[in-house]
């Protein structure tokens, strides 16, 4: 598949606002604009609403797949397209059409200040910047072109290639613009490390568990392939490309892990070539094992990329059936479209069918769609096609758990998630099944494996139990995003809604879910969003999740989540949250109101029972006036998360779901206590 559903109302652009639109300006601070245009809430709310739903319902349905699912673009940012062009230019296969179609992609989101920024309306990223330059450089762009002095000029001023992450001068050192000895060593032999040992590869998350096994590979190879251009703009100091790092104290755990990573250099040079080779083999027959049906690895971009380059350094030829599967699946993470008459190429980071899937089932369900709607029969048969009914990963820790989970991909046999296994419950829920045994066993199946997969602390993470060693995020080589998997609130909440909802809302797992949830409440009266942006998102998850497993809407914690959401309702009656609240506290609660983040605000009050309240009239009237005629909302703003801050995501179809079940919520009502009843605490 080449080009993938929008969700909205067609291809939208990280660099791109609706008309009229006023957007937080690149490197602002708190006093970036927010939309302040007082907004009365309509005089019948409810008509509103319905006429908003009615039209969105159309837009959803027209959308989704005769297959059953729905998939919107999964839009990053630019570092996906620039690595994908060095992955062709270091292979071989790199062609001028992909070159050129990706390079208009990278080429129209640069700023006015000659920078990339990582999310919409965000600030400058210097490693973004970095790899976009190259990326043009590959397409021909000169570098004494204004738009590439620009960006070389910002590049210098923030400290050159040597300040920008690990990942982004690996792939300078593939080409010689970087050298691997003034790069974090990552020894192969950590491929013995036994599951019980510090460091082994089991204590990373599994996104980078299964990128840092094949660099492994790269690191010790240290492949340098002819470069087709120099970098010398890109330096600060060109005499000194590669300025000794600073070593932090020997008695902080940075220097202690910087000193061990000196020792590792030295081992580099002097381990036992029986060994390192038996390493390497182990490394890549474990990558081998986990390449999936689809021929990529993990359903996500990043260590496929890797995989590819280990293995053809381990003398795999591109005709090799690994290697050939593998790049085919890459080709499937593009998405192509035309502008001003010319093709241009973006390439996702990872692909949603399964996540977009059921969040569009609950949408249209709880707007009234019937439930044995064929719409609806479609998209549950596609998710019962999509369980997964074999071990994976999650299996290291716990060896005597039976399977039954989903994936966020269309194949991901191997990294079930915690999340969508969740929701997929509760979107089958909603379905009236001509087998309803079907959706019966798959529905116990599903939630015996998510009770099996909580952690030690009583709370759940996206893809394994107690993946929370405090040393990873430690070395050198980890210097971009999360590298553990620890329990997060938005997690935690829907898997409590959905046991919930299975009638489980007394099992003691469950009872020491919502306590754990309870104490993570902000003294604000918010949750933090792990992976949607940000206290937003993780109180629009939390709430109904505390009211369905039975605490009334009288509850301490409910009505503190309630006064906090009202204390930060934009005056035009939305929400939003800008991106920048991970790092500065004054950006909690704070940005330019969009449709997904209005609807989580939304769910939550409507969870807390304020129906009738003013703020959930303000907000359906936000959603009603800002919706298209065609029933789709615009949302250029990022509230999607990789990782906070480091990684973020615009799901295109999160600005048609949510919004759908908020207004279906508002007017039919929805789930917000579970089967036992309400409970005065936890």
């Amino acid at each position: 598949m080449t080009a993938t559903t929008d969700g909205g109302s067609g291809p939208v652009r990280a660099g791109s606002a609706p008309a009229g639109a006023r957007t937080a300006t690149a490197g602002a601070g708190p006093g970036a604009p927010v939309r302040k245009t007082p907004a009365a809430p309509p005089s019948d709310p409810r008509a509103a609403a319905a006429r908003a739903a009615e039209r969105a319902v159309r837009h959803l349905l027209d959308r989704q797949d005769e297959g059953g699912w729905w998939k919107g673009d999964l839009e990053t940012n630019v570092t996906m397209d620039a690595e994908d062009l060095l992955l062709r230019q270091f292979l071989g296969i790199r062609d001028e059409r992909t070159t050129q179609a990706s390079a208009r992609h990278v080429r129209g989101l640069q700023r006015e200040d000659g920078t990339w920024a990582s999310f919409h309306g965000g600030p400058g990223d210097l490693s973004t910047t970095v790899e976009a330059y190259v990326a043009l450089r590959l397409a021909g762009d000169r570098p004494d072109d204004p738009h590439m002095l620009r960006a070389a000029l910002w590049i210098r001023g923030q400290g050159g290639i040597a300040a920008s992450r690990v990942f982004t001068r690996i792939w300078l050192a593939l080409f010689g613009w970087w050298r691997w000895e003034d790069l974090p060593e990552l020894p192969p032999e950590l491929i013995f490390l036994p599951t019980w040992f510090p460091l082994n590869i089991y204590d990373f998350g599994c996104w980078a568990r299964q990128t840092i096994v094949p660099l492994s590979i790269v690191s010790a190879k240290r492949p340098v392939r002819p470069a087709p251009f120099a970098l010398e703009e890109l330096h600060s100091d060109p005499d000194e490309p590669c300025p000794p790092r600073r070593m932090a104290p020997a008695t902080s755990w940075d220097g202690l892990f910087q000193r061990a990573d000196r020792l590792l250099h030295h081992y580099h040079r002097v381990a036992p070539r029986m060994l390192r080779r038996a390493a390497m083999r182990s490394a890549a027959r474990w990558i081998v094992e986990r390449q999936e049906n689809d021929g990529c690895w993990g359903g996500i971009q990043p260590p496929a990329v890797y995989s590819l380059i280990a293995l053809h350094l381990l003398g795999y030829d591109l005709d090799h059936p690994v290697l050939r599967e593998g790049l085919a699946s890459l080709d499937r993470f593009a998405v192509w479209r035309e502008q001003d008459g010319l093709p241009v190429r973006m390439v996702e980071a990872c692909q949603s069918p399964v996540w977009d899937t059921c969040l569009a089932t609950i949408a249209l369900g709880d707007a009234g769609v019937p439930p044995d709607h064929p719409a609806l029969v479609r998209a549950a048969d596609f998710m019962l096609g999509e369980q997964i009914v074999r071990p994976g990963d999650w299996a290291v820790r716990r060896p005597e758990l039976g399977p039954g989970g989903w994936a966020f991909e269309f194949h991901n046999d191997n990294y079930p998630d915690i999340d969508d296994t969740a929701e997929v419950i509760l979107a089958l829920r909603r379905v009236s099944h001509p087998d309803p045994a079907r959706i019966e066993a798959a529905a116990e199946r599903g939630a015996r494996w998510t009770l099996g997969m909580q952690s030690r602390n009583g709370a759940w993470a996206a893809f394994d139990a107690d993946n929370t060693s405090p040393f990873p995020n430690r070395l050198p080589f980890c210097d971009f995003g999360e590298v553990v998997d620890p329990p997060s609130a938005d997690v935690t909440a829907h898997v409590v809604e959905m046991l919930a909802h299975e009638g489980k809302a007394d099992h003691p797992r469950v009872r020491r879910g919502l306590r754990w949830l309870l104490a993570e409440q902000e003294p604000s009266g918010a949750w933090f969003g792990r992976w949607g942006v940000n206290y937003v998102y993780g109180t629009g998850a939390v709430v109904p999740a505390l009211t369905a497993a039975g605490l009334p809407p009288a509850h301490p914690a409910v009505r503190r989540a309630v006064a906090w959401l009202e204390s930060v309702q934009n005056e035009d009656g939305g929400w939003g949250e800008d991106l920048r609240s991970y790092r500065e506290r004054s950006w909690i609660g704070r940005g330019e109101s969009t449709a997904s983040q209005t609807a989580w605000a939304l769910l939550a009050l409507l969870a807390a029972g304020e129906h009738d309240g003013a703020a959930v009239r303000r907000g359906v009237g936000w959603l009603a006036a800002s919706q298209h005629p065609d029933g789709s909302w615009d949302e250029p703003q990022f509230t999607g998360t990789g990782f906070p801050w480091d990684f973020s995501i615009n799901y295109h179809l999160y600005r048609q779901v949510f919004p759908l079940t908020a207004l279906g919520r508002y007017l039919h009502g929805g789930p917000s206590t579970g089967p036992a009843g309400p409970r005065e605490g936890a």
